[in-house]
């Protein structure tokens, strides 16, 4: 998942951005933090080893993090089972005071916003603007769930009988918390901070890709006051250490952004465990749907940055975008112009607003998709093609002439590749978009709101959006249908996911109304 969310504050943050033009070799200081962060306090792996993580401009090593494996998360989640002991500091803090605590970071992560805004980008390849975006968005997160701390409520039954009968919302113990790569401290805050606003410990691993910005935070966790246990964080590989906090019986809860084949592998993990708790946000291709009578230039720039943000690195990307067919010519050539345009380069300079892909996989992944859909028939419009002779840039891609049966109209491509297919009636496309085997977003342009509501209605899943795209915000929820995910995150609905109701019936001697 996505931060799309940071994409609303980066149309405001961009006019007002003060961060200099930097370089990578002109960071404020040198990576910080590169050891494991357990009982707030920084570790060596037990094993001794250590991998890099990679700048995506260049593809050089920026520095080696400690690899964690199932010895270390061994590790953390006996600190974090130890921290929710009954009696406990964490167990029997007052509600009010984890607020005040996630209040706490909040502020730690606002007045190291500069700092953490530029190792973000240096680790991620985001352009500048938008991780300062993310990072300010992030500690929004945290303030936000620090408000709800006290406010999390059962309620009171009136059942038959003699009897006073109500309920509680309990944490529900340890969680581990994996996070992707493309949103690194938005998905880190959208996970951590509820988790911790309803008392519960955590086990953190982020994405092996990303790591450095996680551990900065877990910094800033000690700074503020949180008590030794409540925030563990791991970083390390997916089949090592990722596998070791899905595996182990003493997790009560997973939470998972990432793909939908790692998906299912912690489906059947936790089931073969102890039928831990699972929050999953996963793969979409999600519709992008645009009728005639829409506003042509807002729909056409809407549709752009549904597919470009973040260089195509988004789980609610509209890659599969549904133009009807008597404005399809025109809105290919508009789109074309407006890809085109993309300034594509050093994500410090303010002045480029599309970087790198993550990695060479995920570039190599991308290419190969790219190729396939020339292959297969679709008319490469513009880009396709590598970015400069270092790093893992891509040029903005757009196909015209795509139908269903295409690869690109199937698989995720996760890259900044678009796809334009045709459309006559509503019904054809509300079928068209429902024929995947993903749910997780999609957005239809049109003047006419009945129309609107219609495809509202019709379509599956989990969020819809009329006449914007990308308007995730931190008060309302997120999560998919069918193989997007399971639950949901962000506001009141992404707490729910981090308690458990208990029923508390008490014998009275008589009840009186």
């Amino acid at each position: 998942m996505v931060l799309q969310f940071v994409n609303i504050c980066v149309r405001v943050l961009r006019a007002q951005s003060t961060l200099q033009v930097r370089t990578m070799a002109q960071l404020p200081c040198a990576v910080k933090f590169t050891k494991i962060f357990i009982d707030n306090e920084w570790h060596d792996s037990v094993s001794g080893k250590t991998f890099p993580t990679v700048n995506p401009c260049t593809g050089e090593k920026i520095c080696d993090v400690a690899e964690g494996d199932s010895t270390d998360v061994d590790k953390a989640v006996a600190a974090a089972k130890q921290a929710f002991k009954l009696g406990g500091v964490w167990r029997t803090m007052d509600a009010s005071r984890r607020g005040v605590l996630l209040n706490k970071l909040a502020s730690l992560i606002d007045r190291d916003c500069e700092y953490i805004t530029l190792l973000e980008t240096l680790d991620n390849g985001m352009p500048i603007q938008d991780a300062r975006a993310s990072v300010v968005e992030s500690a929004g997160v945290c303030r936000y769930y620090a408000g709800w701390s006290d406010k999390i409520q059962g309620k009171t039954i009136p059942i038959d009988g003699p009897y006073l009968c109500f309920t509680r919302h309990e944490p529900i113990g340890v969680v581990g918390q994996i996070t992707p790569w493309n949103y690194p401290i938005g998905c880190l805050a959208i996970k951590l901070a509820p988790a911790l606003c309803a008392g519960n410990t955590v086990v953190m691993k982020p994405a092996e890709q990303t790591p450095l910005t996680a551990l900065y935070v877990g910094s800033l966790v000690a700074e503020a006051g949180f008590p030794p246990g409540v925030v563990n964080i791991v970083p390390g590989y997916g089949p090592t250490a990722g596998a070791a906090l899905v595996a182990s019986s003493d997790v009560n809860k997973v939470s998972f952004t990432g793909s939908t084949e790692v998906g299912h592998m912690i489906m059947e993990a936790a089931g073969k465990t102890n039928l831990k708790r699972v929050t999953l946000e996963l793969g979409g291709k999600s519709p992008n749907i645009v009728f005639a009578d829409a506003d042509l230039d807002h729909a056409v720039e809407m549709s752009h940055d549904a597919v470009f943000a973040n260089m195509g690195q988004n789980c609610c990307a509209g890659t599969r975008t549904f133009v009807e067919e008597s404005i399809y010519d025109e809105f290919v050539k508009r789109s074309v112009a407006l890809a085109q345009s993309r300034k594509v380069g050093n994500p410090f300079d303010p002045s480029f607003n599309h970087g790198p892909q993550i990695d060479q996989d995920q570039f190599d992944k991308i290419m190969g998709l790219i190729q396939s859909g020339q292959q297969e028939g679709a008319t490469l419009e513009c880009g396709g093609s590598r970015v400069g002779d270092k790093g893992y840039f891509v040029a903005p891609t757009v196909f015209s002439g795509v139908t269903d049966g295409m690869r690109i109209a199937k698989e995720e491509i996760f890259g900044p590749v678009m796809q334009i297919l045709k459309f006559k009636t509503v019904e054809e496309v509300i079928e068209r978009a429902n024929d995947t085997i993903y749910g997780l977003a999609g957005a239809v342009f049109t003047k006419d709101m009945d129309k609107a509501l219609t495809v509202v209605q019709g379509v599956q899943a989990g969020t819809m959006w009329v006449n914007t795209y990308n308007a995730v915000v931190l008060q309302a929820p997120f999560g998919g249908f069918k193989q997007s995910g399971i639950g949901r995150e962000l506001g009141e609905y992404g707490l729910q996911q981090y308690s458990e109701v208990k029923t508390v019936t008490i014998k009275l001697p008589q009840k009186n109304s």
